[in-house]
């Protein structure tokens, strides 16, 4: 989790009006993806 929110934490000041999002997948205890919602009007994550 403290990982996603880092990835969040990425977009500060560049989302707004929508929230921070941040994603990360775990598989086999790898992470394998991880993504944050870049600036609004775009997608919430490319993970």
């Amino acid at each position: 989790m403290r990982l996603a929110i880092k990835e969040a934490e990425k977009g500060l000041g560049r989302t707004s009006p929508n929230p921070c999002v941040g994603a990360v997948i775990v598989k086999d205890d790898q992470i394998i993806g991880q993504g944050y919602h870049r600036q609004a009007g775009t997608q919430h994550t490319n993970t």
